[in-house]
């Protein structure tokens, strides 16, 4: 019985558990804005350390599983996918210009 002075067990922290499992670490639409921040920025610079860290966020941002009721957590991830292919494939040198030649 919630009276004067008696606060009940759900009040005392406004967060939702269902966002986070953690009580201290950052919300899954967090991982996600950052992840798509890196993923962006790993167009232009530094793609291979941007890139694995964007799908990281991105995973972690989507809980572990495919679900799409966080937009910017699944873009992350495949951004981040795209950003780590082709930062591979220009360290590997098949994106050189002339072919390789």
């Amino acid at each position: 019985m919630n009276g004067f002075g008696h606060v009940s067990r759900s009040r005392r922290n406004p967060r939702s558990r269902g966002r986070t499992r953690s009580r201290s670490g950052p919300d899954r639409a967090t991982l996600g804005i950052v992840g798509l921040v890196c993923a962006i920025a790993g167009f232009f610079v530094l793609g291979i350390i941007l890139g694995p860290v964007a799908v990281v966020c991105g995973w972690l941002g989507m809980g572990r599983r495919w679900a799409n009721d966080n937009l910017p957590a699944l873009v992350a991830f495949v951004l981040g996918v795209i950003v780590t292919v082709m930062a591979l494939i220009s360290l590997t040198g098949g994106a050189t210009l002339g072919g390789g030649l």
